[in-house]
């Protein structure tokens, strides 16, 4: 089983970007989809962005399309979120998963980071 690691959360102004970083050890990530999860206080855990083994293979939440981007890096074995043009709305716990693709997605996934906190200030 993979384990999981996020960083790169932080206290940031509406507006601002952040870049979050979900590095992998114990197992490459190749085989795996990739996701990002975040959970708000006092509201259940939600889809964020998923990303393929394969090229072209990406889904995002409604409310972060054209704002945040997902991608791999296998080489580093690590999984990244671009966040741009973040509201507060925006703020909670992320966290990142690895598993099938379909599993990832519904929030299935079998390995799962601690989080990192992100906080968006109005």
């Amino acid at each position: 089983q993979v384990q999981l690691v996020e960083s790169g959360g932080g206290l940031v102004q509406a507006g601002d970007s952040l870049r979050l970083s979900c590095a992998a050890t114990g197992r490459t990530i190749s085989s795996n989809a990739m996701g990002w999860f975040r959970q708000a206080p006092g509201k259940e855990r939600e889809f964020v962005a998923a990303i393929g083994r394969s090229v072209g293979t990406i889904d995002y939440a409604d409310s972060v399309k054209g704002r945040f981007t997902i991608s791999r890096d296998n080489a580093k074995n690590t999984v990244y979120l671009q966040k741009n043009s973040l509201k507060p709305e925006d703020t909670g716990v992320y966290s990142c998963t690895a598993d099938f693709y379909y599993r990832v997605v519904a929030g299935q996934g079998t390995s799962w980071g601690q989080g990192t906190q992100v906080t968006v200030s109005s």
